[in-house]
């Protein structure tokens, strides 16, 4: 399917399930930021009736996601209805919940009563999932895997070893690692008791509505231990819980499962279980930062580390007994440390540093722009080796600032590998520069319009200096005036 045709059709096919359920043509679709995903998502909107459609080749995952939505509705969790599924099963509308998730409000409103308290009902409600909703789920319907498994946290274990202890140049006994891991993933995946588990239960998966949370995204449930999708949420890098709420909202949970008229459970075997599983979450979330972050060199996951290392020093701290495996814990107490907190933290703003980064964007048809720092010099990338979204109808219009063109360039083409190579060759200058107390450096993108890929790259690499570096970045699209929109195409 060319690239034309993918957001045509895709957005042709929501646009037609929006219409035969509400019964109303569609009058707006935005195409909404994804991360790691396959899926693409759009909201459609007609007035005031709004839903968000998604479209995903992967059926096996989609029947994964209903299966789990009519379970939990079932249930009473609250989670998006879906409106409507298209016959081949590849799109479908769900209920739009809004753009705040929980994540969102502790950065926003930070440790408040009421933040607290949503993190309770959200508790409350992953009991429902895991112990009542459980009871019923059909496992051969789960999509990544049936289990978390002794294989499953070994694989965990060798992510966070292959995607970020190998990376940072820490010498460590590696044949001893490899066993003691191999007897944490073994003891570990006899842990009881086996509960539905949501597998990436973070604030950023729960929305809040009208003082209402839903939990989005949980394709990746299967069965497994309750005390993992615990250690996901309160142990979040990013929301930095402290260690009181972690404590209360624990307490909490436990004590909702009195209201759910669970079975009487060990209460020290399952804290002693749940301490074991932040661990392993810690270690997975590395894992993931190092992948995304420093092999994909994605700026959001690269800043992700530091507050990821210091709740691993924190976790260290507070179980001196854990792991009990001498080479795992060495190594760890050698990757959290200080020294390895301060490579990943980005600069506070009294300590920001002098460098201003010129960053443009211009067409080749119209010449590059001239340097302008003291020194001159600086970077010229040509993109024009990228496949152009401008060849298409459906992104003539469209410049490197629309969402649907990032997610072209994402997905259709090879910008992922020219920026990754893009930001290896400006970090070394950056840094050096910075060392150095040098005040300027240019950075500049060509394409043939000046409009789609060098836009794009521009605006790339601008969001991953002031992330990484803290700098300040100037970002100047030269051909912004000649670029060709749907307004002046209309009036001409």
């Amino acid at each position: 399917m060319t690239p034309n045709k993918t957001v045509v059709q895709i957005t042709g096919i929501l646009e037609k399930l929006f219409e035969e359920h509400f019964e109303k043509k569609a009058e707006s679709v935005e195409a909404l930021a994804v991360s790691g995903s396959d899926r693409r998502y759009y909201r459609i909107t007609n007035g005031k009736t709004t839903a968000i459609a998604t479209y995903n080749t992967n059926i096996a995952e989609n029947n994964t996601f209903f299966y789990f939505t009519e379970l939990f509705r079932k249930h009473q969790v609250n989670v998006p209805e879906v409106y409507k599924i298209s016959k081949d099963r590849r799109a479908y509308l769900q209920q739009d919940l809004g753009k705040t998730s929980l994540f969102d409000l502790v950065i926003k409103e930070g440790y408040t009563e009421p933040v607290r308290k949503l993190y309770h009902k959200a508790l409350a409600q992953l009991a429902k999932v895991q112990w009542i909703a459980g009871r019923e789920a059909d496992y051969k319907q789960c999509f990544v895997s049936k289990a978390f498994d002794e294989k499953a946290i070994m694989s965990d274990l060798l992510y966070f070893k292959y995607y970020f202890v190998d990376l940072q140049g820490i010498p460590y006994d590696r044949t001893g690692l490899i066993s003691e891991m191999e007897l944490l993933s073994k003891d570990l995946g006899r842990v009881q008791p086996q509960t539905l588990m949501y597998r990436d239960f973070q604030s950023r998966n729960i929305m809040v509505m009208d003082g209402k949370i839903y939990f989005i995204d949980y394709q990746g449930c299967m069965q497994g231990p309750p005390q993992y999708d615990i250690a996901s949420l309160l142990w979040q890098a990013r929301a930095q819980l402290p260690g009181a709420w972690k404590e209360d909202l624990l307490n909490g949970y436990i004590s909702s499962l009195t209201e759910l008229h669970v079975p009487r459970m060990d209460e020290i075997y399952f804290r002693r279980g749940y301490v074991q599983f932040v661990l392993v979450r810690l270690l997975q979330v590395l894992g993931s930062y190092g992948f995304r972050g420093l092999l994909q060199h994605k700026a959001h996951f690269i800043t992700s580390i530091g507050p990821a290392l210091k709740n691993l020093e924190t976790f260290l701290s507070d179980h001196p007994q854990t792991p009990a495996y001498p080479e795992l814990r060495s190594l760890l107490e050698k990757i959290s440390s200080p020294e390895m907190q301060d490579k990943y933290t980005t600069p506070a703003t009294n300590e920001k540093p002098k460098l201003v980064v010129q960053v443009s964007s211009f067409s080749y048809k119209t010449g590059m722009p001239k340097a302008t720092g003291p020194h001159g010099g600086g970077y010229v990338f040509d993109c024009r080796g990228i496949l152009n979204p401008g060849r298409y109808v459906a992104y003539k219009h469209l410049t490197g600032n629309d969402e649907m063109v990032r997610q072209f360039l994402e997905r259709e083409t090879r910008m992922p590998d020219f920026m990754n190579h893009v930001y290896g060759l400006v970090s070394l200058n950056v840094e050096d520069y910075i060392a150095r107390g040098f005040e300027q450096l240019s950075v500049s993108f060509g394409c043939t319009g000046g409009q789609h890929r060098s836009v794009y790259a521009a605006n790339q690499l601008a969001a991953y200096l002031k992330t990484r570096y803290n700098l300040d970045v100037a970002v100047t699209h030269c051909n912004e005036d000649k670029w060709v929109l749907q307004k002046e195409s209309a009036e001409a």
